[in-house]
């Protein structure tokens, strides 16, 4: 990227990018794909310049109009529980946000899908994913509620907002033959992150532990 700010000062060294790396060895992290996405991918550069001190802490941070950037153990969490074992043809994401979930999911998948309901969120992420050169990325503005029929079934949906519920239409655009659902549900300050796999009209979830998101909101703004 041409960013002035991708340039090798202090916060964004490999040295202070290997320390996040190995807390999330620390907390479970097994994948080496995931693990170098997380590694690689710039997170400085999906944060307001004023917060790029603390991109490479394990915390989330505020990217305006109340929605945050996940936290690097989380992001890495939930990409490990909806890649791990199985090649994902078409993805859906809940939540564009920022779009750093994006681009660390982006090059684990054949196609990727991601809605976000904030029109000026989706904007600046749209000419932020462009400049990363993401080819097999699409991108709507739209009720994350709803999902996007037009082209699941899906292999995997990952959703990064928290529902009180699971939805139900994501559950229907699961595709019956594995499909993975990675979604935190509950109410604020602490939610259960759920795997659901579709196996035909069956569904098997598992839970993977607590963890506190923003809450997924119906309608587009």
């Amino acid at each position: 990227m041409s960013d002035s700010r991708s340039a090798g000062i202090g916060f964004t060294s490999a040295r202070t990018r290997e320390r996040l790396i190995q807390r999330l060895r620390d907390q479970g992290i097994r994948d080496e794909r995931v693990l170098e996405r997380i590694r690689s991918v710039p997170r400085h550069l999906f944060v307001d310049e004023a917060l790029a001190t603390r991109a490479y802490e394990d915390t989330s941070l505020p990217i305006g109009y109340g929605q945050t950037i996940s936290q690097p153990y989380v992001v890495a969490r939930m990409t490990e529980a909806l890649t791990a074992g199985v090649e994902l043809r078409n993805v859906l994401e809940v939540g564009t946000g920022c779009g750093y979930q994006t681009t660390v999911l982006a090059p684990l998948v054949s196609q990727l899908f991601s809605i976000e309901r904030v029109l000026p969120i989706l904007e600046r992420t749209r000419e932020r994913l462009t400049e990363f050169g993401l080819t097999n990325v699409r991108l709507r503005h739209g009720d994350g509620f709803a999902g996007w029929k037009a082209y699941g079934p899906f292999d995997g949906i990952i959703v990064a907002a928290a529902p009180p519920t699971v939805p139900e239409a994501l559950l229907y655009q699961l595709s019956p033959r594995g499909g993975r659902l990675v979604i935190p549900v509950g109410p604020d300050g602490a939610q259960d992150l759920l795997r659901i796999t579709r196996r035909d009209d069956n569904l098997i979830r598992e839970r993977l532990g607590i963890v506190s998101f923003v809450p997924l909101l119906a309608g587009i703004a």
